[in-house]
């Protein structure tokens, strides 16, 4: 059994093994790491003999942990690592090459219309019916995009959108609210099956479905990097978040919105944001916690979109692709009797 894991920001830990009897009778690590001493990889290796096939990520990396000598140094790499490309191994996880990939970068819709594509690819994928996909959004209208166990009355201040002329929409994914004015936010969707996360935890996850746009912005020198859970950040402060929603049929919808430029002062009047949210991340202004993708390359935003792209081609081979006719039908009848409602935007009052 074959597994490959690449570590955020690191290095690449692969791992071959064979099972016998539920019990791992075969182990070795490889990978473009760093180790020292040159014996702590034999006692990995070893550490890994008869553990129980079945173990999780955690136990797996407690026991390379273990094995580790006092002086041992891990450099691109951690035990944590080990266990996940174990568990990929065991699970027969997919790779980003084992697919065919398509980009779809089409026209404009409304907000409603993105949050309910969103719904019917992700489950166009889960049911088979679509290859994995990324969706790259357009936008010809502002809107406030609240997660969706968030409390609207605590979350927007609905004077105020009204105000600047933001539109106040639900989506299928938990996290936070995002401020998303039409021509200052870079937004897509990755629409996987769940085989491409076997053996990750949700953490690893988020961080593993957006190493290739981390890639991307520091090609345009934006000294960008994953921050847990869900936060693409740079020295200078937050560029963007990311969301998830697992479907039942296999189907994994990541989103991101990372920030192109921003006007401090309407993200503070259309979003409730708190001085106790605020003061665990160092700053008692919101404002000053985002820093923008316009600021820190000075290029177009139609220019990073198109380096996105060429770095997911690279990565992945992906094709040109379009939503197709049955998929937007499907999407509609999702706005009319779910996006839309006052039910579902209310569903946390």
């Amino acid at each position: 059994m074959h597994g490959e894991y690449k570590v955020p920001g690191g290095k690449l830990v692969v791992v071959d093994l064979e099972v016998d009897n539920g019990v791992i009778t075969e182990f070795a690590l490889a990978g473009d790491f760093f180790l020292e001493p040159d014996e702590a990889l034999g006692a990995i290796n070893q550490a890994m003999l008869g553990m129980a096939a079945a173990s999780d990520t955690p136990t797996f990396a407690a026991a390379v942990r273990d094995a580790l000598p006092d002086d041992a140094s891990l450099l691109g790499f951690t035990p944590e690592s080990v266990g996940v490309a174990t568990r990929r191994a065991l699970t027969q996880a997919a790779d980003w090459r084992d697919f065919e990939w398509q980009i779809i970068h089409s026209k404009a819709v409304p907000p409603r219309m993105h949050l309910a594509l969103d719904e019917v690819l992700t489950s166009e994928v889960g049911e088979g019916r679509r290859g994995p996909t990324l969706r790259i959004w357009e936008w010809d209208e502002s809107a406030v995009v609240i997660g969706s166990f968030q409390s609207l009355k605590n979350e927007v201040d609905m004077e105020g959108a009204a105000q600047h002329g933001f539109d106040v929409v639900r989506r299928v994914s938990g996290g936070g609210a995002m401020l998303m004015k039409k021509g200052e936010v870079v937004t897509y969707s990755l629409y996987v099956p769940a085989e491409l996360v076997q053996g990750m935890s949700f953490a690893d996850s988020y961080a593993y479905l957006d190493e290739w746009v981390i890639e991307a912005l520091r090609s345009l020198g934006i000294d960008a990097e994953y921050k847990p859970l869900n936060d693409i950040t740079s020295p200078g402060g937050k560029i963007g978040g990311a969301a998830q929603k697992r479907l039942g049929n296999g189907g994994v919808l990541h989103h991101v919105t990372m920030s192109y430029d921003m006007d401090g002062g309407v993200m503070t009047d259309v979003l409730r944001i708190g001085r106790e949210k605020m003061s665990d991340k160092g700053t008692t202004s919101a404002a000053k916690r985002v820093d923008p993708l316009r600021s820190q390359s000075g290029l177009s935003r139609a220019e990073i979109i198109e380096r996105m792209k060429e770095t997911f081609v690279k990565q992945t081979g992906a094709t040109e692709g379009e939503i197709t006719p049955q998929e937007y039908a499907e999407a509609e009848k999702l706005v009319e009797t779910k996006f839309s409602t006052d039910a579902w935007l209310n569903r946390v009052p």
